[in-house]
């Protein structure tokens, strides 16, 4: 009984806040379960945190994120190919690149309820400082200083411990060797360099992509998708010679308008500054050409699938924030609802993880320079490395709306995200008018994701589809019997217009392209 009250106010807080239009990542939890987007892993159980179930239509969105990504970073390019590593590795290779070491977050233990949570969010949280990076001394002192107690029980804490964030395993039989369920996709980008590098015939500049599972074993996950223990990766390493810095495709990109947030800005108690890639290097804010170019880009794949780009930035580290191997690192950020948080990490890595490999294996790989006659370490500048999970979340944030005209939600996802690209619907249930529906129906699934629709009135079929992001639907009416067409609605204007039924795949096929927009249909229907 508790459960369900608990759980009628979640709906409550809901359906009031979709009035507002101004969604929490709660009521965006809620309304992913109530459209089958996401579900809570185990829920039967009571539920296991850190882990989520994507359902029929989160599945396909989070394919559609994927597919995108690598059509984009991949297909679309000559200078990156991709790979598929394990999710176990050699142990060796987590010793040699600092995780067994060094990935860990500070952990604080309340001594009377025993809940654990994360040190420097929960600082962060609760006296609005940057606490990233800050000492076990500095978060002790933070406590007792400010005394700070447990949020649950009101108890004290512990002093902060060091806990690693690797999941281990056993590999082999009866307690065989241990290994680590990889916390990144980055290092098969290393410790397979030279293969890929040999069979590919790839030169200098180059990139390695990589789309996989991670696992990091986190003190507390919270904010719904935002921080999990299970994950998926987007990564690319890109590999340069140190001895050119110059970036060839930086021109394509110069004039591109991006809010920065420099280190010295944050310092200083500045606020973001909005200006081109080009006055940021010239400014010396972003050191490399190859650093900006990154960054533009991934900002540009966003945009180009309808984010919205005044919900983003690109903050520096702050130098007690970067991590071991990072020279500089920067972020795209999102302005989520619980604020900026990272998106997309991009750290200058220069040549640690090679030279780490190549000093653990005693493998040579380096690669041979035909001007100098030289081998050579090559340098990761930049890494755009983005979880799918987080990409889900900003594409299902910049979509939502509600209608007050229609009185329902309208999920404005771009036609190559949404995981139902067309509906299809008989306008009343007649024989003559079920049959043609279901022909076009089975003809159409063949291509695109499609929903077959028959109950209810028209106007709440379109309604349930705008709420799932179902850009077009189509309407089968007594005249497509007699004139072999049909109606095509447009998720975002309502508009309507009629096609014939021998052009309706190739229209929508290029509606959903982007090759042709809505408007050079023809003069809508009233």
């Amino acid at each position: 009984m508790i459960e369900n009250k608990k759980y009628n106010k979640k709906v409550l807080k809901f359906l009031l806040s979709k009035m507002t239009d101004k969604l929490t990542i709660e009521d965006m939890a809620v309304f992913c379960k109530r459209k089958g987007f996401v579900y809570p892993n185990s829920e039967i159980y009571g539920g296991f945190a850190g882990f989520w179930d994507f359902g029929h239509l989160g599945v396909e969105l989070k394919r559609n994120i994927k597919q995108e990504w690598w059509r984009f970073h991949v297909h679309s390019r000559e200078d990156i190919v991709g790979i598929d590593g394990s999710i176990i590795t050699h142990p060796k290779v987590w010793k040699a690149s600092g995780h067994v070491e060094c990935f860990a977050d500070m952990m604080l233990t309340c001594t009377k309820c025993k809940s654990k949570i994360r040190a420097d969010t929960f600082i962060e949280e609760e006296l609005m400082i940057q606490a990233d990076g800050l000492t076990d001394d500095e978060i002790n002192n933070f406590i007792k200083t400010r005394n700070l107690k447990c949020p649950f029980c009101g108890g004290s804490f512990e002093e902060v411990k060091q806990i690693n964030l690797m999941f281990s395993t056993n590999v082999g039989p009866t307690n065989g060797e241990i290994a680590y369920l990889r916390p990144e996709t980055a290092q098969e980008m290393f410790t397979n360099f030279k293969l890929v590098v040999d069979n590919a015939r790839l030169k200098l500049p180059f990139g390695i992509a990589q789309i996989g599972r991670a696992f990091r074993n986190e003190i507390s996950p919270r904010d719904f998708l935002f921080r999990c223990r299970e994950f998926e990766m987007m990564e690319i390493e890109y590999f340069v010679d140190p001895n050119k810095p110059d970036c060839p495709f930086i021109k394509d990109v110069e004039s591109d308008r991006v809010k920065v947030y420099s280190a010295d800005m944050q310092e200083n108690k500045k606020k973001p500054e909005v200006m081109t890639i080009r006055e940021a290097l010239d400014k010396g804010i972003i050191k490399t050409e190859w650093h900006a170019y990154w960054l533009a880009t991934e900002l540009r794949w966003f945009v180009s699938l309808g984010a919205n780009p005044e919900n983003f930035r690109i903050r520096q580290h702050l130098e007690k924030e970067k991590s071991h191997y990072a020279l500089d690192t920067w972020d795209l950020e999102y302005n989520f609802p619980f604020g900026w948080k990272e998106l997309q990490g991009m750290a200058n890595r220069t040549d640690f993880d090679l030279t780490q490999h190549i000093n653990a294996s005693k493998t040579d790989l380096r690669l041979f320079d035909e001007k100098t006659k030289k081998k050579i370490i090559p340098y990761v500048i930049a890494e755009p490395s983005l979880g799918v999970e987080r990409a889900f979340l900003v594409f299902m944030f910049d979509a939502y709306s509600y209608d007050k005209s229609r009185g329902n939600i309208v999920l404005k996802l771009h036609p190559k995200l949404a995981p139902i690209k067309a509906g299809v619907f008989p306008l009343v249930n007649k024989p003559e008018l079920v049959n043609l529906s279901r022909k076009i129906f089975n003809s159409l699934k063949q291509e695109f994701p499609c929903v077959y629709d028959k109950s209810g009135s028209i106007g709440r079929r379109y309604a349930r589809n705008d709420e799932i992001g179902t850009p077009y639907c189509v309407t089968v009416d007594f005249d497509s019997v007699k004139n072999n067409d049909v109606t095509i609605r447009d998720r975002d204007t309502t508009k309507q217009v009629r096609v014939k039924i021998n052009e309706l795949k190739d229209v929508l096929r290029k509606l959903i392209s982007g090759d042709i927009g809505f408007g050079s249909l023809g003069k809508p229907i009233k």
